[in-house]
């Protein structure tokens, strides 16, 4: 059954019970309380069912449940953590972290302060004067408020990231975050990151997924070649080139002494081999575009678990083309986004 059938026999299903009497006469704050146990899409179809649901199913009570407990510190870590305080409730906040990441420094735990307000008014100080770098993004997961993040790709160990000759970190318009990482040409891609498991939601799969894009020349040695990459340990094979990009002019990354015999080379592999297809022996999954017009690949996943004991724990993710020992260039990498996977 689909989300549409689903919440339509639910409606008819909550409408036969008011109807019999057995939840219009419930005070609003016990049908609020009821409310707050299911999930965000099930509270606004509930609100469909009478005019008692529909005010018990809007309130603040109900919507501050499905945001994390800790949303008002997160917040306060944000680039403009003032313009958050102003919404008239906590449904409109939570609908905005939905459709809206919000940028915050936690990666590096710039801030440890207790006070919501304090922390504000240094974080507005900070961002005024420049100082403040935004090494994450925190959003929600629309149907079930579980939480997301994007790490930059500045927050990420990328190996001779800070080598011009090999990566530049420049500006795109459409990027959430100020910088992304540039390839300008290796030969061992090698790019790390993690997130402790106490900033996720607990008990929840999540994915991870490289974000990127090929720069406005295209980019080059990544076609049919493999990619392997890392979440918690376990390895597993994907393409950063989707399987149906058509072949494009090369433009010489390796200057030098390599370049005439490399374009030599190049003239004669117009003709490529077609790719092998996913889950096939030696395939892998290929890219898909996002509705950012970004794409990503996912890494792999992990189920956090959480609690105490745990929130301390990394949970590492790497990506790695060191085996070919070809050279590769123009990609631009964003970051790595970890959210919850859903049933299909």
């Amino acid at each position: 059954m689909d989300n549409k059938s689903r919440n339509k026999v639910m409606v008819l299903e909550a409408e036969e019970e008011v109807g019999g009497g057995e939840f219009e006469h419930l005070p609003e704050g016990c049908i609020a309380n009821i409310v707050s146990f299911t999930t965000p899409p099930d509270a606004c179809v509930l609100s469909l069912v009478s005019s008692s649901f529909r005010s018990a199913s809007v309130t603040d009570f109900v919507w501050e449940r499905f945001l994390p407990s800790d949303y008002q510190a997160i917040i306060s870590q944000s680039s403009k953590p003032s313009t958050l305080t102003n919404y008239s409730s906590k449904k409109d906040l939570y609908l905005h972290l939905c459709h809206n990441p919000l940028l915050i420094d936690a990666g590096k735990k710039v801030l440890q302060i207790k006070s919501f307000f304090l922390s504000i008014i240094i974080h507005v100080y900070l961002s005024l004067i420049g100082k403040l770098i935004n090494h994450q993004s925190f959003a929600l997961d629309k149907l079930n408020g579980k939480i997301c993040y994007m790490l930059s790709a500045r927050s990420l160990s990328i190996v001779w990231g800070d080598t011009p000759r090999y990566w530049r970190w420049t500006s795109v318009p459409a990027a959430r975050f100020s910088e992304v990482a540039e390839l300008v040409s290796v030969c061992w891609l090698e790019i790390k990151g993690g997130i402790k498991s106490g900033t996720l939601s607990e008990k929840t799969l999540y994915g991870a997924y490289l974000v990127f894009k090929q720069r406005s020349g295209g980019a080059y040695g990544f076609y049919n070649q493999p990619v392997e990459v890392s979440v918690e340990g376990r390895r597993r094979t994907v393409y950063l080139e989707e399987a149906e990009t058509p072949r494009r002019p090369r433009e010489q990354i390796v200057p030098g002494i390599f370049s005439r015999v490399r374009s030599r080379f190049l003239d004669s592999f117009d003709a490529a081999p077609p790719p092998p297809p996913p889950n096939a022996k030696g395939g892998g999954e290929y890219p898909k575009e996002r509705s950012d017009g970004w794409m990503e690949v996912e890494l792999g996943d992990f189920f956090n678990v959480g609690g105490e004991k745990e929130k301390e724990k990394e949970v590492e993710i790497g990506v790695y083309e060191v085996k070919s020992g070809g050279w590769k260039a123009g990609i631009l990498v964003q970051g790595i986004e970890i959210r919850p996977k859903h049933k299909n």
